[in-house]
């Protein structure tokens, strides 16, 4: 997985045990996580309508993410969890500090891409992680079923950003993007109540 996923570190081997036991704040901040999602997928839409490749891959996953959140609303809802407040992403909110600004439009939306596709890599890499060691069988399987999902919205990002820009470039951006990615994983503490 870390090979398809590219990523150039692992999770905290601490994150797996202290999120089994914080269940209830691992759900509701999945939640806010899939919603948020789909909100970044509509956004692009929004600032890119004339790019038709784009619109269309980007409304199938949008809708996707709605389908994961109503089903981590299911989770919650069977363990008598309310959603909860929505949560500060330090993660997401220090990987888009890198998305630059100005320049080529087509620029932008290359770093919009692959951020986005980091995102996905690093939840489906959680995911992996709550399948393997979280105690509750089916919560398992759950994270099971939706892991290989994240896996093909890494892979839909990045294909999509080699659409509208130089394979090369993508390249290239993608290895600085996930080097940013490492460190702010290296660089966050490990919290008990956060999907990153």
């Amino acid at each position: 997985m870390k090979t398809i996923l590219k990523l150039k570190l692992n999770s905290d081997p601490r994150w797996v045990d202290i999120a089994a036991k914080n269940i209830e704040d691992i759900l509701v901040d999945h939640a806010w996580c899939e919603q948020k999602a789909a909100s970044t997928g509509i956004s692009m839409i929004i600032h890119y309508p004339e790019k038709t490749k784009l619109v269309a891959a980007l409304t199938a996953l949008v809708a996707e993410e709605w389908e994961h959140f109503a089903r981590v609303m299911q989770e919650l809802g069977k363990r008598g969890f309310a959603l909860g407040r929505p949560r500060r992403d330090d993660y997401v909110v220090q990987l888009l500090a890198h998305v630059r600004k100005g320049g080529p439009r087509e620029r932008q939306l290359m770093d919009q891409l692959l951020v986005s596709a980091l995102i996905e890599a690093r939840s489906c890499e959680r995911f992996k992680l709550l399948w393997q060691h979280i105690p509750d069988p089916e919560l398992s399987q759950f994270y099971y079923e939706l892991m290989a999902s994240e896996a093909g919205h890494f892979v839909s990002y990045v294909e999509l950003a080699k659409e509208y820009c130089e394979a090369a470039a993508v390249d290239a951006r993608l290895q600085e993007l996930l080097l940013v990615e490492g460190e702010i994983v290296t660089n966050l503490p490990v919290r008990d109540d956060r999907m990153h």
